[in-house]
């Protein structure tokens, strides 16, 4: 039984479809219509046009994406800012064991001052970043349920 199976010439290709699509149907579409149309199919996500089309026109939920290139541009400046934040951190403590390290004592405590006086005004500004970055979340960042 098995010998005749092999004899038989093998079909190649795709297996065909239990219920294929074979209705087509055409629309045609002014400049402003088509500008709206694709607006929405890019908003889609979808990454074929007529699956676009069969769930608008069957109602099935569509979903689109809008992505906000401010708030992205944003978030990779403040992700590097906190990298450069990190790295006045480590400095920072690398100035001091150097300050105490190499000078007297005195001369090391005048240093530091002056770099407690700088550091307060980073924090003023840290706290100032903070905000702003609050304000910015809580405006273009929080999602409508």
């Amino acid at each position: 039984m098995e010998e005749n199976n092999n004899n038989r010439p093998k079909k190649g290709g795709r297996n065909p479809k239990n219920d294929p699509a074979v209705f087509r149907y055409s629309i045609s579409l002014n400049a402003q219509e088509n500008a709206k149309f694709l607006s929405l199919f890019e908003q889609s996500g979808m990454k074929v046009m007529a699956h676009f089309i069969t769930a608008c026109i069957f109602q099935r939920t569509i979903k689109t994406v809008k992505i906000d290139m401010g708030a992205i541009d944003y978030h990779t400046r403040l992700t590097d800012f906190y990298g450069q934040f990190r790295a006045v951190g480590v400095n920072y403590n690398q100035v001091v064991k150097i300050l105490y390290r190499n000078f007297s004592e005195k001369k090391a405590a005048a240093y530091l001052f002056k770099l407690e006086k700088e550091t307060v005004e980073m924090a003023k500004l840290f706290r100032e970043i903070i905000r702003l970055t609050q304000e910015f979340e809580e405006k273009h960042l929080k999602k409508d349920h």
